[in-house]
Parts: structure tokens; sequence; C-alpha cells
């Protein structure tokens, strides 16, 4: 018989409000070879001149097909792609390391700073051309992203004020199966059942709504002093890959993912 899928663990983010002059690069990143930024791939990729090919770490801007077939380009791609070349392109750029270094596809998990200072991922989202993205690996300044992505939200900016990108109640993801989405609302209900955690947001777990955490991963969220069991009853907001396992499901990683509203 199927484990109903009830809950996740979620993360109370508490950081300071995000400002506009915090230039330089912070403590916890670990700094790389400057380079010159000689193409833009896309919103959140470039190359320097040495060959490097850098993907801004933390955030995801609009995809652009960039040669897959039958791929449509995301709203505002082109806009993301000319925001990032108009900040970075033939300037120097400072890459700095806060978790997994590169990827699969060999290129660089880095922030990115200006000579002047400026965080490029700070003003991506800033301007609304990005959303927050994370992964458990990499994780650095990750509460600080979120602050810049909820004043761009808060203002409409860019992506904000496109269907597309608009934050999905807990009724509406069952359309967004293979998508990468924010979902907002209540925990009905939150258990840990042989070792798994699950959040359900609606009255049947075979349909509505859930988000869930492997043993491992409960565990890290338990290391950090979260209860999965605390947030029944919660307003949270989850970002994450809908799949679909008993209804619409997102299954979460790291606490940074969930953001309680109340």
């Amino acid at each position: 018989m199927r484990i109903p899928v009830l809950a996740i663990a979620l993360l109370l983010v508490t950081v300071p409000p995000a400002e506009a002059g915090e230039p330089g690069i912070p403590e916890v990143l670990e700094s790389a070879e400057a380079g010159e930024v000689v193409e833009i791939v896309d919103g959140d990729t470039l190359i320097l001149a040495d060959g490097r090919e850098v993907r801004l770490v933390g955030l995801q801007a609009p995809k652009l097909p960039l040669g897959r077939p039958g791929f449509e380009a995301w709203p505002l791609s082109d806009e993301a792609k000319a925001a990032l070349a108009e900040m970075t392109l033939d300037r120097e750029v400072t890459p700095a390391y806060g978790g997994r270094r590169t990827d699969r596809h060999r290129r660089q998990l880095a922030h990115l700073f200006l000579e002047d200072g400026t965080w490029v991922q700070a003003e991506m989202l800033r301007k609304g051309l990005a959303r927050v993205y994370s992964f458990a690996d990499n994780r650095a300044l990750v509460p600080r992203l979120l602050e810049f992505e909820r004043a761009a939200r808060a203002a409409r900016r860019g992506i904000w004020d496109h269907p597309y990108y608009q934050v999905r109640t807990p009724w509406q993801v069952g359309e967004d199966v293979g998508s990468f989405q924010l979902v907002e609302g209540r925990v009905m209900s939150a258990a840990v059942v042989r070792g798994r955690a699950y959040l359900n947001f609606g009255r049947n777990w075979r349909e509505d709504f859930t988000v869930t955490l492997t043993p491992k991963v409960r565990r890290l969220f338990e290391d950090e002093g979260i209860e999965p069991e605390s947030y029944e009853g919660r307003v949270v907001r989850v970002r994450g890959w809908i799949e679909s396992y008993n209804g619409p499901m997102i299954e979460a990683t790291h606490p940074e993912q969930i953001e309680v509203l109340q």
C-alpha cells in the first residue's frame, strides 16, 4: 500500500532586508581568478575570455531554446539575456564559490562580482529577471537571495508581472507537472512515516499537492532545528520541480526551498 504523501520540512528564513548598496565579496565565499566576459549564453550563463563557462549559482533566469528541438523560449528570456549582457559583457568579473564548483556540463557554479563589488545575482533578482533556484550542495547566501526576489515580486517587476511565473496555489499545480514552480498554501497535516517526512496541503493525500523529504533530508532539517511536524497549520511558500505521485508533489532537498509566511 502506498504511503500518504503528507509533509515536508520548511525553513523559517529570517535575514536582514536586502539593500542596494552592499558591494564586496562576502567572507563565506571563496573567490577565484577574475576574467573578462566575452559571451552571454542566456540570462544566467556566460563565458569568460579564458574559456570558463559560468552558471550563475542560486538563480534561474527565463530559459532560451539554445538549440533544443521543440523547446519554446520562456517569456522574458531575451530580456534576461540582454540585462546580463548590459551588466557584464566586456567587463571583468570575479567568480566566488560557496559550495559545489562545477556541474555535469563542466560549467563553473559561481557567484559573480563586478570590479565595483556589484553582486550580479542580486541585480538580476532585483530586476525581476530571475528566480531563486538553489541546491543542497550550494546553499551559501540563499536567504539573502530570497530577500532580493521577494522585493522584486512585491513590486511586480519583470517576471513577477507575467502569468507564466505567478506563484501557484496547491490547487493549480496539477497542470504544472515537469516544471519548476513556487507554490503557496497552508499545510493541512504533517507527519513522518517510516522515516520520510510529508506535508499535505489538502485532505486527500491521493490527489492533493504534497511536499516530501527523504529520511536523509529530514535529518538535515532536524539538524538545523526544523521538525517537520511543527509546520502543520502554517502557511508556507515552497519552490521546486513538480512531480506526480499521488497527485502533484515536490521532493525537497534542503531547507531553503521552504519559506514560512505565517
